[in-house]
């Protein structure tokens, strides 16, 4: 595999409430992961590195191969976790009452990658069929645009935006997407949060990601759009192409 993670904090924002990375377990596989904090007073950062912090921790003690069906009992299992471990964080500190994150992230095998996500950070996938969302947003502009009672184009400019519908630590019981597919050779898993979506289309990230620079660099032109579009919030890109070497280790990437 080759992955990449990098976060920005933009142009507006005082803090980077995202929090992410690319994590590798026993046998080598990858887990790449978003989260992108909410709350007041460095909560949402709080929140969002409990989520990364614990699903990292998780994932280097694996060290049995999964089948996709164990992956997604993996996530069912440790985001709960997380989810419990930030509710019980907010109620030892009133300071950090009421915060939570959203949460994206990808097992990603030689045969296939298991997405879960909680809010409107987003997962893709790119393909010989193209490029395609493959989690659902978990906000209230999602539910308008299902029932019609809003455009897409509507969405853009709408006034409640923001609001989620769902994010982890914010409740007892949570109830997460998960998605498995075919991950083969070529094929790349692309993870966001929506300080990339809200500013860069999807067409503009297709473009991006077909085009001949490294993986890095494309991760960095994808940032710096953002930022050149405004760069009002926290921007964080995560991308795991299906292949033989973690970037930061090969000499060839």
């Amino acid at each position: 595999m080759t992955a990449i993670y990098k976060t920005d904090k933009g142009k507006v924002r005082k803090q980077n409430e995202d929090s992410g990375g690319i994590f590798t377990n026993k046998l080598g596989e990858t887990l790449a992961v978003i989260a992108d904090g909410m709350g007041g007073h460095n909560a949402g950062e709080v929140a969002s590195q409990i989520a990364v912090n614990s699903l990292e921790e998780q994932w280097a003690a694996v060290d049995n191969a999964m089948t996709p069906e164990q992956a997604g009992n993996w996530f069912l299992k440790n985001v709960e976790a997380v989810n419990q471990k930030i509710l019980t964080r907010a109620q030892e500190n009133m300071e950090y009452d009421g915060m939570g994150t959203t949460l994206v992230a990808a097992i990603c095998t030689d045969l296939f990658a298991t997405v879960v996500n909680i809010g409107d950070s987003r997962c893709y996938v790119m393909n010989e069929a193209g490029f395609k969302q493959l989690t659902e947003d978990h906000s209230l502009i999602n539910e308008l645009i299902k029932t019609g009672q809003i455009s897409r184009e509507e969405a853009e400019l709408h006034p409640r935006k923001n609001v989620l519908m769902k994010a982890l630590g914010t409740e007892q019981a949570i109830d997460m997407d998960i998605t498995t597919i075919t991950f083969e050779q070529g094929d790349k898993i692309f993870l966001c949060s929506d300080g990339l979506t809200n500013k860069v289309s999807e067409s503009e990230i297709e473009t991006v990601l077909k085009n001949a620079h490294p993986l890095n660099e494309k991760v960095e032109i994808l940032i710096n759009l953002a930022n050149q579009n405004g760069g009002e919030d926290n921007i964080s890109v995560a991308v795991v192409e299906h292949g033989s070497c973690i970037e930061s280790r090969c000499e060839e990437c």
